[in-house]
């Protein structure tokens, strides 16, 4: 059994855009958590224990709930605390920035995950997948020609919970992106990647956690 403490509990994969959507809310919400940080081959058995599922993020709370999806844990954090004001967008609604995500987490990812990984898909073609999930990127697009985020002129729980997704897209095949992404989208996400929040969630490189190790708090 793993060591007592009285933070939750996040067990995390620095590269995976899903733990950084975690990580990012809690950072936000500077909600401290007892980070650890899994190796995908060698994963603990405390957190396969909490959540047989076996992927990140999971963050265990201190009463026992366990929280296993991404945006749930953005969501619980920033009700916690919400400085930024993440959850009130500028324009637009909550309810509309959870469909956006919720459309962009289907077929965007849908596509991104059949043309990065396309050996793991029977009859997956890659060009097609691309092109496909460029075409998605037009949600995004339509929202940036008007304000300079998607829901206005400050950043939202949309722009913070997407722009690792079309990170990772855009990182697959950097030239095909500059020369196919719509420029809007290019420039918003240059920006998020350039702000100090990306490199407070994914500059550090923590090393994977086992149970004999000194607590690691993030944020820290």
């Amino acid at each position: 059994m793993a060591e007592q403490t009285h933070f939750p509990i996040l067990y995390s994969f620095r590269r995976c855009p899903y733990a950084m959507r975690a990580r990012l809310g809690l950072l936000a919400s500077q909600t401290p958590v007892a980070l650890r940080e899994i190796m995908l081959r060698d994963k603990p058995a405390h957190m396969l224990e909490i959540s047989p599922k076996g992927t990140v993020p999971v963050l265990l709370l201190s009463d026992g709930t366990v929280i296993e999806e991404s945006l749930e844990i953005m969501l619980w954090a920033l009700q916690q605390n919400d400085p930024q004001g993440w959850l009130t967008p500028e324009t637009g609604s909550h309810d509309d920035m959870l469909q956006l995500i919720e459309d962009m987490d289907g077929d965007f990812k849908r596509n991104l995950d059949r043309y990065k990984y396309s050996t793991r898909y029977e009859d997956a073609d890659p060009d097609e997948h691309y092109a496909l999930a460029i075409n998605e990127l037009s949600r995004l697009s339509e929202r940036l020609q008007n304000s300079v985020y998607l829901f206005g002129s400050r950043p939202a729980l949309a722009d913070q919970a997407l722009f690792p997704f079309v990170r990772q897209f855009a990182n697959a095949d950097k030239e095909r992106f500059a020369s196919q992404a719509p420029e809007s989208v290019q420039k918003w996400l240059g920006e998020r990647i350039d702000h100090p929040d990306f490199t407070s969630v994914f500059g550090k490189k923590w090393k994977p956690w086992s149970p004999e190790d000194d607590l690691v708090l993030f944020p820290d």
